[in-house]
């Protein structure tokens, strides 16, 4: 199992980061085209928002894997041992039970519009909400290991601040 989501992992990565250079590129593409052949591409705007999200959504399992994640390192470091270890406990069954009522909802709704599109684009809306179900599956499964993680220490993380 460990190979398949650490190969899950290395996808969700290299996905992020082509996500966020559309993100980069579609803007600057945007202004190119009518700073400089005075043509505006249509649905510019439209696109970089949608590769905004994807990339929020999409790399937010990431993120939670690094522990970039906000955990208030210190105001559970005034906890006791113990008391910690569950409350730690405690936040990734609620990360488990919020992110798949995200993709149970997101799911819902992608079913319930099957025929809509977008505004500009006329994006197809499960395209367009993809993001979320596949995002939030993600956590779940992310926030599912770092429960699996602190129940085998069978003690609280150690206090750490990650910035990237």
């Amino acid at each position: 199992m460990l190979p398949l989501l650490n190969g899950l992992r290395a996808m969700t990565r290299w996905l992020s980061l082509a996500l966020l250079a559309l993100l980069i590129v579609t803007p600057l593409a945007q202004i190119m085209m009518r700073g400089v052949f005075n043509v505006p591409m249509a649905g510019a705007e439209e696109l970089a928002r949608y590769f905004l999200i994807t990339l929020t959504f999409v790399a937010s399992s990431y993120v939670t894997e690094q522990g970039g994640q906000i955990r208030m390192e210190e105001l559970q470091g005034v906890v006791p041992p113990r008391p910690r270890w569950l409350l730690q406990l405690g936040i990734e069954l609620c990360g488990i039970a919020m992110f798949g009522v995200l993709f149970v909802a997101g799911t819902i709704t992608i079913l319930n519009n099957l025929s809509n599109k977008t505004a500009t684009l006329e994006m197809p809306f499960w395209l367009f909400m993809a993001p979320l179900v596949v995002g939030a599956a993600l956590l779940v499964v992310e926030a599912f290991m770092t429960l699996v993680h602190t129940w085998r220490r069978k003690r609280p993380e150690d206090k750490h601040t990650v910035l990237t």
